[in-house]
C-alpha cells in the first residue's frame, strides 16, 4: 500500500518513515525532494509540491504534517501569515484533491496542536470542550487548520485530526532547545511555573499517529498528549533531576515577553490536556511519566526504545 507523507522530513515525519518504510510505499513532499531521497535512501519517493502527483487516489492514506515550525521565529504579522499558509494551504488543497478522486484515499491523519485550546490555567481539556477565541493566534491558526482537514471527511474517506503536544525527543526537539541553562546549572520554571506542560515522546506521536491510520474505526479529533500534564515548574525540576543538576533561576514572565513577544503565551499559558479518545479507542502509551521519557531522551545509554 502507498501513504503520502507531508512534511516527511520533520521530526514526526522522519519518525514515521522509520517505523512504516517496511510496510508501505511511502511518498513525501519535501522542500528538498533530491536531498530527501538521498536520507531516506530507497523506497521513499520526495517531491516538493502536490503538483506533481497525479492522482491522490493512488494512496490507500495521507498524513499531513507540513507546517512552518511554530517556534522558529517571532511572531511578526509576516511570519503569522507564513504560519498559516504553511499548513492552511496544503490542507485546503489536499481537502479537494480528495474530494475530487473518484476513489479517494480511505484514510487522512492530519496534523493539529494543543494551542487551539488557548489559555485554560489547571482547567482539564478533552476532545469534548469546545473553545472559541477570537483574539488568540494559535487558537485561530489550529482551529481553521482542523476545519479544512475534516471538510475532507467523506463515507469514503475517514478523517483524523490530531493535537500534539509539546514533543520530547532526544534529537532535534523542542526539549533540546530548553536544555542549556539546564546543563550550566542554571535552570528553572518560565513565570510563576504554574501553568500546565503538556507533553508526549517521540515515540508515542508516531506510534499514536500510525494506531489511527490503521484502526478503521478512528475519526474525528484526537489529544495526543501523554496521560500524564504537570505543572510546568514539575517538568523543569524534573528535567534538573535527570540532569543531575541544579534547579534556582526562575525567569520571569516579562524578560519571555521581552525576547519572544505574542509568542510567549505559548510558554506562560499552558494547557492541562488529556488523550480521552486515544485511550478510549485502546491506544496504550510507552512513556507516561514525563521522568520516564526525560530519561530516555536526555541518557541515551539508558535508552531501550528505539525500536518501541
Amino acid at each position: 500500500m502507498k501513504l503520502l507523507i507531508t512534511g516527511g522530513t520533520g521530526l514526526i515525519g522522519s519518525e514515521l518513515i522509520r517505523r512504516l518504510r517496511d510496510k508501505y510505499e511511502i511518498t513525501i513532499l519535501s522542500r528538498e525532494p533530491k536531498q530527501a531521497m538521498e536520507r531516506f535512501g530507497e523506497g521513499v519517493q520526495a517531491y516538493d509540491g502536490l503538483a506533481e502527483i497525479n492522482q491522490l487516489g493512488d494512496f490507500h492514506g495521507i498524513i499531513n504534517l507540513q507546517g512552518e515550525g511554530i517556534a522558529d521565529k517571532r511572531w511578526t504579522a509576516k511570519q503569522k501569515e507564513r504560519l498559516q499558509d504553511s499548513r492552511w494551504d496544503v490542507t485546503d488543497e489536499l481537502r479537494k484533491r480528495i474530494q475530487a478522486c473518484d476513489n479517494p484515499p480511505k484514510v487522512m491523519i492530519s496534523g493539529s496542536a494543543i494551542g487551539y485550546y488557548g489559555a485554560q490555567g489547571d482547567k482539564i481539556m478533552t476532545e469534548d470542550k469546545s473553545v472559541n477565541l477570537p483574539d488568540d493566534f494559535a487558537h485561530k491558526l489550529c482551529a481553521k487548520w482542523e476545519d479544512l482537514a475534516l471538510a475532507a471527511q467523506s463515507e469514503q474517506t475517514r478523517v483524523c485530526v490530531i493535537r500534539t503536544g509539546v514533543v520530547l525527543a532526544s534529537d532535534d526537539s523542542a526539549l533540546q532547545k530548553m536544555l542549556p541553562p539546564y546543563l550550566l546549572g542554571l535552570g528553572g520554571p518560565l513565570g510563576d511555573g504554574k501553568q500546565y506542560f503538556s507533553w508526549i515522546h517521540l515515540h508515542d506521536i508516531a506510534r499514536a499517529i500510525i494506531f489511527l491510520l490503521e484502526n478503521d474505526d478512528c475519526q474525528g479529533v484526537y489529544n495526543a498528549t501523554a496521560p500524564q500534564p504537570l505543572p510546568q515548574a514539575e517538568f523543569s525540576e524534573t528535567i534538573a533531576k535527570v540532569l543531575r543538576k541544579s534547579h534556582f533561576m526562575r525567569v520571569p514572565a516579562w524578560v519571555l515577553k521581552l525576547l519572544l513577544g505574542e509568542m510567549s503565551q505559548m510558554l506562560l499559558t499552558g494547557q492541562r490536556v488529556m488523550p480521552a479518545r486515544l485511550q478510549k479507542a485502546g491506544f496504550e502509551f510507552k512513556f507516561g511519566s514525563a521522568e520516564e521519557a526525560l530519561r530516555d531522551c536526555l541518557l541515551p545509554s539508558s535508552s531501550s526504545s528505539q525500536n518501541s
